[in-house]
């Protein structure tokens, strides 16, 4: 496995802990515990959306150069757009439930170039370190880690909770959308922050990082 694909199946493995962590959370919450059955597979479809743009900023990173900000900015501005053909996949998934989702394209741009951003820089010097053979935790120092970690999985939180406003529910599970929208927030930033800790331990402790 190259070091691009390695680095996309441990994202994914990071989001799909994140996406466990924040569900469980949500069945704590009792009202929203009603609502949670209707968009739990909504949420796993948007996990799997979120791993291959992911995915895509990470070969990106490792097809190019490093490049300063305001050339990082014009790269992102490119996978902007080309993860939208990932929405219309993920459109497409949902039509079959019960709900009707418009992305609210105003509010998720602004979150999602950030994250692009973030995510190529971090994408470059995890890569630069493997390139170089040496260990992620021997080169960056695990506040550091975590931080990066932390921002964009915070990111990656208010981009889902713009998209869970634009919810429609059926019937009386309409009423619990702005709760939800809010619960889901404060439960996923609480997550990433915790995530991120532990993430930043493991890698610092285990010798194949």
């Amino acid at each position: 496995m190259d070091r691009a694909a390695a680095l996309a199946v441990l994202n994914r493995r990071l989001l799909e802990a994140f996406s466990h962590r924040s569900t469980h959370a949500l069945r704590a919450i009792l009202p929203l515990r009603v609502a949670l059955p209707r968009i739990e597979p909504i949420l796993a479809l948007n996990v799997a959306k979120e791993v291959r743009k992911d995915a895509l900023v990470i070969r990106r990173a490792a097809a190019s150069p490093r490049v300063a900000a305001e050339a990082r900015r014009r790269l992102a501005l490119q996978l902007l757009e080309e993860v939208r053909a990932v929405d219309r996949d993920f459109l497409g998934d949902v039509a079959r439930f019960p709900v009707r989702i418009e992305i609210p394209y105003r509010r998720i741009d602004p979150l999602r170039l950030q994250r692009i951003e973030q995510g190529l820089e971090l994408s470059w010097r995890i890569l630069e370190i493997w390139s170089a053979g040496d260990k992620l935790r021997a080169r960056m120092p695990r506040e550091e880690f975590e931080r990066a970690l932390r921002g964009i999985l915070l990111l990656y939180a208010q981009e889902t909770q713009a998209l869970s406003d634009s919810v429609r529910l059926p019937g009386l599970l309409a009423a619990l959308r702005e709760r939800l929208a809010r619960g889901l927030l404060r439960v996923m930033s609480d997550a990433a922050a915790q995530l991120a800790a532990d993430a930043a331990r493991r890698v610092h402790r285990r010798r194949g990082v």
